[in-house]
């Protein structure tokens, strides 16, 4: 499953409030089916330059270290994810990161885990798998 970046940074910060969710992340992380993207770095840095949140140590240790977690691996960023990222059916809106993220768990088949309402309504579309976090 994709974690998006708040599911990231939930995660991270020991924030998961559904405990179902929190049980099916850490039952895909047994078998290594954890992903997240190069997309929630680039989130987590701006989220940091914005000063919206703050990362500990830093923004680019925080997410190295996420990423070293067991399970956790690295999705690519394909040409496939980034053209299927502009044309994703149905009506989903403009945010770069959103449709990126999206389109990454639909290139590579699997749930996205997430508390973002747009993309938890979008899957209810049934454009996307998603685990409401």
């Amino acid at each position: 499953m994709l974690l998006d970046t708040n599911a990231i940074i939930n995660l991270a910060e020991g924030r998961i409030t559904s405990r179902a969710a929190l049980r099916r992340i850490e039952e895909a992380a047994t078998t290594g089916g954890v992903v997240v993207s190069s997309i929630s770095a680039w989130e987590i840095g701006l989220l940091a330059a914005k000063q919206r949140w703050i990362f500990d140590p830093d923004p680019q240790r925080y997410f190295d270290a996420f990423l070293a977690r067991d399970g956790v691996t690295l999705a690519p960023f394909t040409p496939e994810i980034g053209i299927g990222a502009s044309f994703l059916p149905g009506a989903f809106h403009a945010d770069p990161g959103d449709r990126l993220l999206v389109a990454t768990a639909r290139y590579l088949g699997i749930p996205i885990a997430t508390r973002d309402t747009a993309i938890i309504r979008y899957g209810k579309a049934g454009h996307v798998r998603v685990l409401a976090c």
